[in-house]
């Protein structure tokens, strides 16, 4: 019996493994934070769980079905190699018809239980994340770019699950995790360089090696966020308080990412990730205190 459960246990963790729940944590968190925002008032707690867990559901979905796509490039890299697919612990065929299910319930979960306009934009995510995106990874480090769309599109569903429209303040939400990712990505993408190379992808790192355009990018787009950041109180979503905040923490950012320009380091670059993680929860959570 303690043999069975334990297999049980694996199985159960292998396919929690295929959706990502670490870096779809953050996914889960934006659209939450973004539901509250654009609630307006003091938002209803089942309707908000139930908009979180149909967009959490599409993100599930995405990435085990992004792992079918990508199972023969994970096998090449060391630090995905240990995926249940690559690892041969799930059948691709197992593996798609769970992604499928998933990204299906969530759809239908939104569209019956928030509105069409939340469902179209998570089914717009699904369909570049999977058609476009993933892909064009093994084309051209434009992809990046493209990954960014679907990767911000997540707290604009929060917020239309709650408002009912875009509006303003939805696309400033989208603008700064859209902006935030490049140099997020760029950090990932230096320190992963070597596996990236090995498995034929053309990341920056990989196509120019003294990493001048890598940290220029993570440069560029940082300076970007920093006024970006400042929307949501000119469109009056969050005041002055979240303001200093932001201001505060995109300009701690903006060193981090000309650090990394400057030494293009693997600890540069280490810093830049943790501080990038650390950035958006704290951006949020200023956002919704300030609406306190």
């Amino acid at each position: 019996m303690a043999l069975e459960s334990a297999g049980v246990s694996t199985i159960v963790a292998d396919y929690v493994a295929l959706t990502k729940p670490r870096l779809n944590f953050l996914v889960v968190a934006s659209s939450a934070a973004a539901y509250y925002l654009g609630a307006g008032g003091r938002p209803d707690a089942g309707a908000m769980a139930l908009a979180v867990a149909g967009t959490a559901l599409v993100a599930g979905g995405a990435a085990a079905l992004n792992q079918v796509l990508e199972r023969d490039t994970d096998a090449l890299m060391r630090r995905t190699r240990l995926r249940p697919l690559p690892d041969g612990r799930v059948t691709p065929a197992d593996a798609r018809v769970f992604g499928l299910v998933l990204a299906l319930a969530g759809l239908a979960l939104l569209a019956s239980r928030t509105n069409l306009l939340a469902a179209a934009l998570a089914l717009v995510t699904l369909l570049v994340y999977l058609a476009v995106y993933t892909p064009m990874k093994r084309r051209s480090p434009v992809a990046t770019l493209i990954g960014a769309v679907p990767g911000a599109l997540p707290p604009l569903i929060g917020w239309a699950a709650a408002h009912g429209s875009l509006a303003r303040g939805g696309v400033s939400l989208f603008a700064i995790v859209f902006l935030w990712q490049i140099p997020h990505f760029m950090a990932i993408a230096w320190l992963y360089r070597d596996d990236y190379r090995k498995a034929g992808f053309p990341m920056l790192p990989v196509l120019e090696p003294d990493g001048r355009r890598t940290g220029r990018q993570a440069l560029i787009y940082s300076a970007a966020l920093l006024p970006v950041s400042a929307l949501p109180t000119l469109v009056h979503v969050s005041g002055l308080a979240y303001l200093a905040v932001a201001v505060a923490l995109g300009i701690g950012f903006v060193w981090l990412a000309w650090r990394f320009a400057a030494m293009r380091s693997d600890a540069s670059a280490r810093h830049l990730f943790f501080a990038s993680i650390t950035y958006l929860p704290l951006i949020w959570i200023a956002m919704m205190v300030d609406k306190l």
